[in-house]
């Protein structure tokens, strides 16, 4: 079977959940991939080894300023001739099934040319009444139809009752503590965030922010490096992000504590954020200052562990079955093989390590 596999690269979980299924359909050598990405431009992509000769489409994205989503910025971006060109040319029928990870290209692509197509993703979670921002009607609107497909994989950290799958999302080593927090704010204003860090006697190590900007010796920012940040990952002994999908998935599986502040107008995030809430799974807030971080720290954060199945590798064997089972049965297999439990806190990490 040949596929063509569109991967949103906006941001850097599309991609973390890419490499995982680019690891899981190695196993399955009758499963020819080509890979597409857009949504980022092709210098700022990195470790895509994975993937081997992939395509690049200009596609679609959002621009992000000082922590909040931009959205005349955002049109003023958007080349529209270009996008439908790329779709009309796009060569879909070459292939006999479409895979789009929230990737408008390929979706559209494979809609307009009649193509069998699967979305694969958090954001088609959205399909189904789950927690998200009330009377945000438009937003869900545009995320049915940024990359519609014929079919779809949609994924949370809780079904809420809907055929909806877990994350794809292992820890990638044993969780430890290195005496850090970790921290990744890619979207917001890195000069005064570093200026609030830096009031804190706690050791931070930043990803996300320009390398060369000044910072306290409490701090250490660090290039984009997949190896590096899921070392880096695993031995926090907590994490301060935004709220991303993947990364909190990841968090979820090492049992870290997370303190999380949802990207201002960006109706995933906002909804990510609610669902945090309702299913107490990190302590989510309106700003990340000094303050806040001390208030959380001061409480002593227990995280939550939760052992996500191997999803990648249950999808590649349903798709190379033939899709046989419904959405609806795949998600009830591996719901079943969840295993969620209390994580520990910071300090009873650290006691447990000096034992």
């Amino acid at each position: 079977m040949k596929i063509l596999y569109g991967v949103q690269g906006t941001g850097n979980g599309h991609i973390s959940r890419a490499r995982a299924m680019a690891g899981a359909l190695q196993n399955h050598p009758d499963l020819e991939v080509q890979w597409l990405f857009s949504g980022r431009s092709p210098d700022k992509l990195f470790c895509m080894e994975a993937f081997g000769d992939y395509w690049w489409r200009e596609g679609l994205t959002f621009v992000h300023r000082e922590g909040q989503l931009d959205g005349i910025a955002t049109a003023r971006q958007l080349h529209l001739r270009r996008l439908l060109r790329d779709i009309r040319e796009l060569p879909v029928d070459d292939f006999d099934l479409v895979i789009s990870d929230f990737e408008p290209v390929t979706a559209w692509a494979a809609r307009r040319r009649g193509r069998p197509s699967v979305g694969l993703g958090h954001q088609y979670a959205f399909n189904f009444p789950i927690p998200a921002p009330r009377y945000r009607w438009l937003p869900r609107a545009v995320m049915r139809v940024f990359a519609p497909v014929q079919s779809s994989l949609g994924m949370h950290w809780y079904h809420f009752g809907h055929p909806i799958l877990p994350p794809i999302a292992q820890p990638h080593g044993l969780p430890g503590s290195g005496g850090h927090i970790l921290v990744y704010l890619p979207f917001e204003h890195h000069g005064p965030m570093l200026g609030e860090l830096a009031q804190l006697p706690e050791r931070f190590i930043v990803y996300g922010a320009p390398e060369d900007l000044p910072a306290a010796e409490n701090i250490q920012l660090k290039a984009p490096s997949t190896d590096g940040f899921q070392q880096d990952l695993a031995e926090a002994h907590a994490v301060i992000c935004n709220s991303g999908f993947e990364l909190i998935a990841e968090t979820l599986a090492l049992g870290k504590p997370i303190l999380t502040r949802p990207l201002a107008g960006q109706f995933e995030q906002e909804a990510n954020a609610r669902a945090l809430s309702e299913l107490q799974l990190a302590r989510v807030v309106e700003r990340v200052d000094a303050a806040t971080i001390r208030d959380w720290l001061d409480n002593d954060p227990a995280g939550v562990r939760i052992q996500w199945p191997d999803v990648a590798g249950e999808i590649v064997r349903w798709i190379a079955d033939g899709r046989r089972q419904t959405p609806a049965e795949l998600a009830n297999s591996l719901w079943e093989q969840v295993v969620p439990g209390r994580g520990s806190s910071a300090a009873e990490l650290a006691r447990a390590e000096a034992e």
